[in-house]
């Protein structure tokens, strides 16, 4: 009988004595309950246009996103991914992924066709189901995937400080009874702009292994997060062994986007793909195309909109932002 209440007690997000409701569906939900996701909605109605609009703007594409494909994103040996089951399904005598990211895409897309991109990508990621109580994750959810050819990593990240800064202008502006009623007109705010920026390694020789833990804690406005050991396309540096890549933590929410600067050399994506015990025949278009030196230096970034939208609603937990909740090791019928 103890295993079971603590099984419950773990469904539904109990922190101390605090027990939060993370899994009820939509026809569940009490009339002020469905009064508080219309009004989270709104905001993400918003967002969804503030930043299409911004990206549109600054002259990006907007591609439609893939849904099935023999190549994505292997989520590893990123030591933050918690990956419980690929799921694989056969059309046409062929095996194919659902996407978990459209990165191998956008390097593609960036190379051959587009120079500035972006997608509203369904992503699809079956996630351990202890993580039901992490309180910012879901098996599915939506990035604003974005890529600039021959960017710096300092260049994304001036980008999005400019965007999350307006963003936030914008919604103080014009969403004001909404930020009103969910707490957060008052509290939502960015006072430094740039970020600041942190090496992993010093967070972990200060901080230890559970930096972000600790820093989430300190920190009252957005911060970056570099030089994290992550995926083959991420650069490195084989010299110094630092990466060129970046990650952007919010305020008590973490990392809300992942991003880097590209691996464009054929041997190096070889040899690491060879060290991380990935396999090269998933990834036969990316290898060929480097091999003839088809791709072209970019950088970029994806953006969790489910994340994004926690932090600026105050969510107590992202099944808030999504009226047909998809939380680790629960399903619903909708």
């Amino acid at each position: 009988m103890g295993g079971k209440r603590v099984a419950a007690q773990k469904s539904l997000g109990i922190i101390g004595d605090s027990v939060v409701e993370i899994t009820k569906p939509l026809e569940r939900l009490s009339k002020s309950e469905v009064e508080r996701r219309v009004c989270i909605s709104r905001i993400l109605t918003h967002v969804l246009k503030y930043l299409t609009l911004e990206f549109v703007n600054r002259g990006f594409e907007w591609l439609l996103p893939v849904i099935f494909s023999k190549s994505t994103d292997p989520l590893w040996p990123d030591s933050g991914a918690s990956i419980e089951k690929r799921i694989e399904v056969e059309i046409y005598e062929e095996k194919v992924k659902t996407t978990s990211s459209m990165i191998l895409h956008k390097m593609v897309a960036c190379s051959l066709a587009h120079s500035k991109l972006f997608i509203l990508s369904p992503n699809v990621r079956i996630e351990r189901r202890e993580r039901a109580t992490s309180r910012r994750h879901a098996y599915e959810f939506t990035q604003l995937d974005f890529e600039v050819r021959n960017a710096t990593s300092e260049d994304i990240r001036r980008f999005v400080e400019e965007f999350i800064y307006g963003l936030i202008s914008s919604l103080k502006r014009e969403m004001r009874y909404e930020l009103l009623y969910l707490g957060r007109y008052h509290s939502l705010r960015v006072t430094e702009n740039p970020f600041r920026v942190y090496d992993t390694e010093e967070l972990e020789n200060k901080y230890g292994r559970q930096w972000e833990i600790k820093i989430l804690l300190e920190m009252n406005n957005p911060i970056w997060v570099t030089n994290i050991p992550r995926e083959f396309y991420d650069f490195e540096d084989f010299g110094s062994g630092k990466w060129d890549n970046y990650d952007l933590l919010l305020p008590k929410y973490g990392e809300v986007l992942s991003g880097s600067r590209r691996e464009v050399e054929y041997d190096k994506i070889v040899r690491k793909m060879e060290r991380d015990g990935i396999r090269n025949d998933s990834y036969e278009v990316l290898l060929k195309l480097a091999r003839e030196g088809k791709i072209k230096p970019s950088a970029g970034a994806g953006i969790g909109l489910e994340r994004l939208a926690s932090w600026i609603v105050g969510a107590k937990h992202i099944a808030e932002t999504q009226l047909f909740p998809k939380i680790p090791g629960i399903i619903h019928d909708l």
